[in-house]
């Protein structure tokens, strides 16, 4: 994508990710009290998971999220591993991503976009490959190219490639596609997590 079409593009994209995760918060806003009171009380306050991730050119920010897990300990004080405290309840939210919308805050402040790779934890950023780092040249987003081809349930090597194709063929008739699919995907419930796995395995390059 040439510099002048990219610019419009980009331009669009940020005015659709403000203008309609301003209209979702506002119209979502008595359901995401409710669920907030409800994580609260099943799981524990607080019930918002604040975990910094890296955005855009890999600089970090705040992602937002309901907690789905526990913060069950062991005798020595050690957090028990996730598959212990995901409880049904949080792998409900996980399954139907109620989970993830407190993540619309980070949209509307520019943190995230609605489409893009999905942001991932600090302590891999220096794992990546050069190739695997460009999935950085763009905003991360609630979901991506790689979300609605296996998502989870998909090897680290084929995520990456994933995003940096996307990173590469962005465009909106693609994000559109990838919208539509997303809301497919959710309500099918494929791919949330790996064989074997909570989520999915810690990438160790």
């Amino acid at each position: 994508m040439s510099n002048k079409p990219f610019f419009m593009y980009a331009c669009f994209k940020r005015c659709f990710d403000f203008l309609f995760s301003l209209a979702i918060l506002i119209l979502l806003l008595p359901l995401l009290f409710f669920v907030y009171l409800l994580v609260g009380s099943r799981l524990g306050y607080p019930a918002l998971f604040l975990q910094k991730r890296p955005g855009y050119q890999g600089r970090p920010f705040w992602l937002l999220k309901f907690r789905t897990m526990t913060n069950q300990r062991d005798a020595n004080g050690e957090l028990l591993p996730d598959a212990q405290r995901l409880t049904p309840f949080g792998r409900w939210l996980r399954n139907s991503s109620v989970d993830e919308l407190p993540g619309l805050l980070n949209v509307l402040r520019g943190e995230m976009s609605f489409i893009g790779p999905r942001p991932l934890l600090m302590q891999y950023l220096p794992l990546y490959s050069p190739e695997q780092a460009r999935r950085h040249d763009v905003k991360p987003g609630f979901s991506g190219w790689a979300q609605i081809n296996g998502r989870n349930a998909i090897s680290w090597e084929e995520k990456f490639r994933l995003d940096v194709w996307y990173v590469d063929n962005q465009s909106f008739w693609l994000d559109l596609r990838i919208f539509v699919s997303t809301i497919s995907k959710v309500f099918r419930r494929e791919g949330i997590s790996a064989a074997g796995e909570a989520t999915m395995t810690p990438f160790t390059r």
